[in-house]
């Protein structure tokens, strides 16, 4: 093989990279060689495998396709949340963010290349056919999802309204596999569900924090004004895998004065950003509770965070998913996208949420899920805490940027640490109704601190 310099290396694979990003990546080619001897030597080596894999691969390569695998593998050392969307994923998010797409209503992400639910969104099939946080979609169809990207899998949950889609899963305790078809539906825009739970006790449950949320959300306490003096408010955040971070911030507003509602810092000037809130918005000065669960993550952790650390609100549940990283999406010329981790969120008080996620003040567990028959006799198992998949579980996550040793350490014993006090959770087999106080612990202790708040005077 021909012997290249070192300029002619980078060039070369500069010119191979703009075949498919255009020109985003021939601007980085003044960068790249202002790099180290290690980049040279590792660009040199990428060159060589390419142009061997060229020459000499049993069936002709498509180079395209080759790069587009080595931006993917590039990507996937960094953390589970940057990513290469090629054009058709690109424009598949871009949908997303507009809230009108149809499929089965689950957040997900990779955990040890298993795809794996990090929440199921209320009112989604999925929520119908009841599956739950940590389980692990094991196939997709007669397709395993081992291989698969995180868009691509996305890709293949998503249809046409009514078609059908069949998952196998596996959830821990299960002897088997079990298959799941799911019928296709539109994923409901409207994200704030609002009711009295008693005359004066609002509650107002948050499913995902999209355009619409803030709006809907002072559409809705002004409804149950007009019922009568709100005595307290319960905002629930269980499950909710997050969404815009304007509307996290403007959530938060409504109940904060002044001052500092959440924070970015990354490595450039530009991805640092204060959030505050505005002077000209009416305040709510009623209690406030705040539900969280194992499956509150982003936007959700923001909202507990900001109020958490203004004392605006009492925060009961159990510790949060812990997803505090910030990810821009960068258009490329080519219609694909590039979805990067640039920044860590910090609440007002400037504690990092990643991989730590929020500790409530009042932690209650969240109940357990029935037992499967094969393990009801082991008496052992009904002491065992359940595991839930959070952050700090998925491969490559990033530290908190604080004290990263924080990150190492059993979340267990942090929750155990700083918490005023502990419930137990119930120790019913049955599966709760969503909103069913005499099912939901977490529900019914926040009814009940309202209550005692209110007899007592405090606020």
């Amino acid at each position: 093989m021909k012997s290249l310099t070192k300029r002619s290396v980078i060039k070369s694979v500069a010119i191979s990279f703009c075949v498919i990003t255009g020109s985003l990546l021939a601007w980085n080619y003044s960068t790249v060689t202002a790099t180290t001897q290690d980049t040279y030597e590792s660009l040199e080596a990428f060159s060589s495998v390419l142009n061997l894999v060229q020459e000499n691969y049993v069936e002709e390569v498509d180079s395209k396709k080759a790069i587009e695998g080595a931006i993917k593998g590039m990507l996937n050392t960094l953390d589970p949340h940057s990513s290469y969307m090629k054009p058709d994923d690109y424009k598949e998010l871009q949908v997303e963010t507009q809230g009108s797409f149809t499929g089965i209503g689950i957040e997900i992400t990779m955990k040890d290349n298993i795809l794996t639910v990090v929440s199921p969104i209320e009112g989604t099939p999925a929520f119908a056919k009841g599956l739950k946080a940590g389980d692990k979609i094991v196939k997709i169809g007669d397709e395993l999802t081992q291989d698969l990207s995180l868009m691509e899998a996305v890709k293949r949950l998503r249809g046409p309204k009514g078609s059908e889609v069949t998952i196998s899963i596996h959830r821990k305790g299960w002897a088997d596999i079990k298959e799941i078809t799911l019928i296709r539906d539109i994923i409901p825009i409207h994200s704030v569900k609002s009711k009295l739970l008693e005359p004066g006790y609002a509650y107002i449950r948050i499913i995902n924090f999209q355009a619409q949320t803030t709006p809907d959300f002072k559409k809705s306490l002004t409804d149950m004004e007009k019922e009568g003096k709100i005595k307290g408010l319960i905002v629930d955040l269980r499950n909710n895998p997050g969404g815009l971070l304007d509307q996290s911030v403007k959530i938060a507003d409504i109940f904060v004065d002044e001052g500092v509602i959440v924070s970015t810092k990354g490595r450039i000037k530009e991805q640092n950003t204060v959030f505050y809130a505005r002077d000209n918005n009416p305040k709510y000065k009623f209690p406030l509770v705040v539900l969280v669960n194992e499956g509150s993550a982003s936007a959700s952790e923001i909202v507990a965070g900001a109020l958490q650390d203004h004392k605006k609100a009492v925060i009961i549940g159990a510790q949060t998913f812990g997803k505090g990283s910030v990810q821009t999406i960068i258009p490329m010329e080519n219609g694909a996208g590039l979805r990067l981790t640039t920044a860590r969120y910090y609440t007002p008080s400037g504690r990092s949420i990643q991989a730590t996620g929020i500790t409530p003040d009042i932690v209650v567990a969240s109940a357990t899920t029935a037992m499967s028959p094969e393990n009801e006799s082991k008496e052992d198992e009904q002491d065992k805490k359940p595991k839930y998949l959070r952050e700090k579980d998925l491969k490559h996550h990033i530290g908190n940027g604080l004290n990263d040793e924080v990150t190492q350490k059993d979340e267990t014993t942090k929750s155990e640490e700083k918490p005023k006090s502990k419930v137990k959770a119930p120790t019913t087999k049955e599966k709760p109704e969503p909103d069913d106080l005499s099912k939901d612990q977490q529900l019914n202790t926040a009814l009940t601190l309202l209550k005692g708040l209110n007899v007592f005077g405090k606020k």
